[in-house]
């Protein structure tokens, strides 16, 4: 069985965006360069863990390499590419730093069905289908940026059970059930 990598280094772009409204969004990395385009979908978490694990990666290359990445430089904000094709859905994410180029390296890979029946899989299987993205520290700074926003951009928390908040409200559990609106 042969898989594909998808490898880009460095790609044109690279961003994490969405497809549908708050409570009814698909969340996507796409990467574009060489004349292609890939899209591969994960969950609102793992685009809110990628972000916080990409910001952990940055603190420790500044610490043990002096590698800046500069903040305030303009983010992306485009909508994602069309067409937006799902090569696959991602179940592992894994990040690196290369100081031979000073880039980070971020890699996603397929969901395999073994990981739906033991999440606690310790090696994603070598079959499965990868995109690799090789950016700067400035890309990844903007990559940061961007998927924060877009992981707040959703419906709003409950302040009281913290569930999100539909635009007709939800039944609270922290109001045994009763439906609470705001």
């Amino acid at each position: 069985m042969t898989h594909q990598v998808y490898a880009f280094e460095p790609p044109d772009r690279f961003v994490a965006g969405t497809v549908g409204v708050p409570g009814d969004r698909t969340f996507f990395l796409q990467a574009r360069g060489g004349g292609r385009l890939v899209s591969v979908a994960l969950e609102k978490m793992q685009v809110s863990l990628l972000a916080d694990k990409l910001e952990e990666l940055l603190d420790e290359v500044r610490l043990r390499f002096g590698v800046e990445a500069p903040a305030g430089q303009p983010t992306d904000n485009g909508p994602l590419d069309t067409p937006v094709d799902e090569e696959f859905r991602v179940g592992t994410l894994g990040l690196a730093w290369d100081t031979d180029t000073t880039t980070v390296v971020i890699e996603a890979v397929e969901a395999s069905e073994a990981e739906t029946e033991d999440p606690d899989e310790d090696e994603p299987d070598a079959t499965l289908d990868r995109l690799r993205v090789r950016i700067s520290p400035a890309a990844t700074r903007q990559f940061i940026d961007r998927a924060r926003r877009l992981v707040a951009a959703g419906r709003p928390p409950c302040p009281l059970c913290g569930q999100p908040l539909d635009p007709a409200g939800h039944l609270c559990p922290r109001h045994n059930g009763y439906h609470r609106t705001s």
